[in-house]
């Protein structure tokens, strides 16, 4: 007999025994089902925490620094920085700088898509000219690179002039005058339980205001206490509001972008200590990676320029550690349901290898020999799981439906939600799952069916 024949006499016991096939098909489309979800979800979760630590950390980003404690000669021998010799630790210092000379290098370098300064000046108060106010953390750049580095611009764009200034969405909420936010502290400190206050500063936090070509204005303090005022800042530019982060947090990443010039500027007015910004010398630059993978290549070529470099790639491989115990344990369950689809399979075909006791007989009689008949019955065992590896694709898809319908119903809004997603390659993962547990829990019963005596079957009949 071929093996299409046998595929067809197995069908045809299949379709026939309509219940026996759907608890089959059941119990391993419940398993199959599980292992496709298990993987699944832990797929999304970790592919959900990577895009949110990329959104806030970066991981295609290099944070370089300037090398202070490089040797003078490279190796760090004796004629370094410390080792008594002013010329050779100056020598050192030099050779550890982060200068324009270098950001050249780092910006042909293969994988490289950008290379900016982000000088942090301070967290200073900003006021409009309707005196409202708030506090933002205002940082020196070169703003032609904002759209380089993901902050797409909603308004407006950058400028070459200095006493210009461009604002990150979170910049633009919360600007109320500072009477009014004074008098809604005061009442949340006397009742600091009451959710119609708190509902109202949240609100108020949320509330943007149009700051685009407006002025603005930084206060600052030297370090004696002397408050000064900085010259007024023309707004150019309002970065975009960031996808999938909520309007709270947003709200309270409030960042303001000067180029190095108008920090400078500011520095002076406002008596900041800390030293000048120098554009032909950087305290850190960050580097821009076309991707993750690509990281670590950059990384060892920025080194070899006497620099420091960071990243957040620890934190992503930590994060994958954990995943894969998680879907390890979700992958055991999935299989262990399973093993018990697979006990039933094998009671319920070793009860229809008596039920078949007299189609055996014949078939032997016929001519059949016993690897034909074990083959007919482990075909149809494999059916039995194929039947239930497309029932259980089917409810995989089913249940992540159900479960983003619950998750977006939960939260409000799509946005920012995890959204559970079936990656393509679990689907066969989870196929072959079912079909090799109904491959082997068929060979008991095909063994079985192979070993009764044709005549004793056909006379009991």
């Amino acid at each position: 007999m071929r093996v299409a024949d046998l595929t067809r006499l197995s069908w045809d016991q299949v379709r026939r025994r309509k219940v026996v096939t759907a608890l089959c098909a059941a119990g391993l489309s419940i398993g199959c089902a599980a292992i496709i979800l298990a993987l699944s979800i832990g797929e999304s979760a970790q592919q959900y925490i990577e895009n949110e630590m990329n959104s806030f950390f970066k991981m295609d980003e290099i944070t370089v620094m300037a090398n202070e404690g490089v040797s003078a000669n490279g190796s760090g021998g004796s004629g370094g920085a410390g080792s008594g010799n002013p010329a050779a630790e100056e020598d050192s210092l030099e050779r550890g700088k982060l200068t324009d000379q270098k950001l050249t290098i780092m910006k042909n370098m293969k994988h490289v898509t950008a290379v900016a300064p982000f000088q942090q000046i301070n967290y200073l108060e900003m006021s409009t000219t309707d005196n409202r106010k708030t506090y933002v953390e205002v940082i020196g750049t070169d703003l032609n690179m904002l759209e380089a580095f993901d902050k797409p611009f909603m308004q407006g764009g950058p400028s070459d002039l200095t006493g210009t200034i461009v604002l990150n969405y979170g910049a633009t909420l919360g600007l109320v005058d500072a009477e009014t936010r004074d008098k809604l502290i005061e009442q949340l400190n006397r009742n600091p339980y009451d959710s119609s206050l708190m509902e109202q500063y949240e609100n108020m936090n949320r509330m943007p205001a149009a700051l685009f070509q407006r002025q603005v204005q930084f206060l600052g303090f030297s370090s004696v206490g002397k408050a000064s005022q900085s010259s007024p800042l023309r707004v150019t530019g309002v970065l975009k509001k960031p996808k999938g982060v909520s309007e709270n947090a947003v709200a309270y990443d409030k960042k303001a972008y000067v180029s190095l010039e108008t920090a400078q500027m500011m520095k002076q007015e406002l008596n900041m200590g800390g030293g000048s910004i120098d554009e032909a010398s950087y305290n850190s630059v960050i580097v821009k990676v076309d991707s993750q993978e690509n990281v670590e290549e950059v990384e060892q070529q920025i080194k070899k320029l006497t620099l420091n470099t960071q990243t957040n790639l620890q934190q992503k491989e930590r994060i994958a550690e954990q995943f894969s115990i998680i879907k390890a344990v979700a992958l055991g369950g999935g299989i262990f349901i399973l093993i018990i689809a697979s006990i039933s399979i094998v009671v319920a075909m070793t009860m229809s290898t008596y039920q078949r006791r007299r189609q055996i007989g014949i078939m032997k009689v016929l001519g059949a020999n016993l690897g034909q008949i074990r083959n007919m019955f482990i075909i149809e065992a494999a059916l039995l799981g194929l039947l239930g590896g497309l029932l259980g694709i089917l409810f995989s898809y089913w249940i992540v439906w159900g479960i983003n319908f619950l998750i977006q119903s939960m939260s409000g809004t799509s946005e920012g939600a995890v959204i559970i997603f079936i990656p393509l390659m679990t689907i066969p993962v989870g196929m072959a799952f079912a079909i090799l547990t109904g491959i082997i829990s068929g060979i008991y019963p095909a063994v079985s069916a192979s070993r009764t005596d044709a005549l004793t079957a056909i006379r009991r009949d």
